[in-house]
């Protein structure tokens, strides 16, 4: 059975379809919404006209790598987070592709979320089914949050922390901007992170689990001011981040001590806080970024299961 996933985040426009006999994503594709230099985002207005620009092309280029004939559910993200008030117009452009492909076929459609859907797909690159069926730590570190997550059965039973003000990844981008990269600037922070070999003392906020880190980015702007190579604030922004990470996943290790922990999101990409949290916590998985960045993989998998598709029995 094949399902289709479709995801229209802040940052990308994302299809994929699912095969849940081969258990395997059969394609994906992606296209980042255009941002102009030196801004920090886009409006919902000009997220909206990309992404109603963007689909159509994008699943002409989707049938070329699979039959969307065979396709037999469709999952779509609805909104950012499973809370109530949670909501973002760029969602409901995906919505309506999905509402239209559903009627055409006369398939299921399955609504979900966008953090839903990077833990399902951080939780399928991890362990497959294994992972679904028990309680699991996903931390989902993004431009949007900074979550850490129980999760259970592909479902978000609670927020165990989060950021009490800036989140990860608008940090990073912050200071990405600064230092003269586009936005989203997660992928050349962490490039250039790399080039230092230096080891900078990471600095953490983090009270009864939950984080603050509009700190960091004063910190950064004052390495900056004090003539400090960019490379080195590169790394630096990472490595509070990871020391951050580090220890709201510590926090919450105290209630739930057997819980494998999963970094997801686009931040959880950078091989910088992966070799800095890893070589401090044994255990802590990280997933390839087509699976850690934002992807429609995850509402695939959602969409086979809840139709009864892909579970364990």
């Amino acid at each position: 059975m094949l399902t289709l996933g479709i995801d229209t985040s802040n940052y990308a426009t994302s299809l994929a379809v699912f095969d849940t006999k081969a258990e395997e994503v059969v394609c994906a594709c992606k296209r980042f919404l255009p941002v102009k230099e030196g801004a920090l985002g886009l409006r919902q207005s000009d997220a909206v006209f990309h992404h109603t620009a963007a689909l159509p092309e994008m699943l002409d280029e989707l049938s070329r790598k699979s039959d969307l004939t065979q396709i037999k559910a469709v999952g779509v993200s609805k909104a950012p987070r499973p809370v109530d008030g949670s909501y973002m117009p760029c969602f409901l452009t995906g919505v309506a592709a999905a509402k239209a492909f559903s009627l055409a076929g006369g398939i299921p459609l399955i609504e979900t979320t966008h953090q839903q859907g990077h833990m399902a797909a951080a939780l399928f690159a991890a362990g497959g089914k294994s992972f679904f069926e028990q309680k699991t730590l996903v931390f989902h570190v993004s431009g949007g949050t900074t979550d850490l997550l129980l999760c259970e059965n592909g479902n978000v039973l609670e927020t165990l922390a989060t950021s009490t003000d800036l989140y990860a990844g608008q940090a990073v981008d912050r200071v990405g901007v600064k230092l003269g990269f586009k936005f989203p600037a997660g992928e050349y922070v962490s490039a250039l992170a790399e080039e230092c070999t230096d080891e900078p003392k990471a600095k953490a906020s983090v009270k009864n689990g939950c984080c603050s880190l509009s700190g960091l980015e004063n910190q950064c702007d004052a390495l900056m001011k004090s003539g400090s190579e960019p490379k080195y604030v590169a790394k630096f922004c990472l490595y509070c981040i990871a020391e951050t990470a580090l220890r709201m996943i510590k926090t919450a290790l105290v209630n739930y001590p057997k819980a494998p922990v999963i970094c997801a999101g686009g931040v959880m990409s950078s091989s910088v806080i992966k070799k800095y949290m890893q070589k401090r916590m044994n255990g802590i998985l990280f997933v390839p970024p087509q699976y850690a960045s934002d992807n429609a993989i995850g509402t695939a998998i959602l969409a086979a299961r809840e139709v009864g598709a892909w579970q364990t029995l």
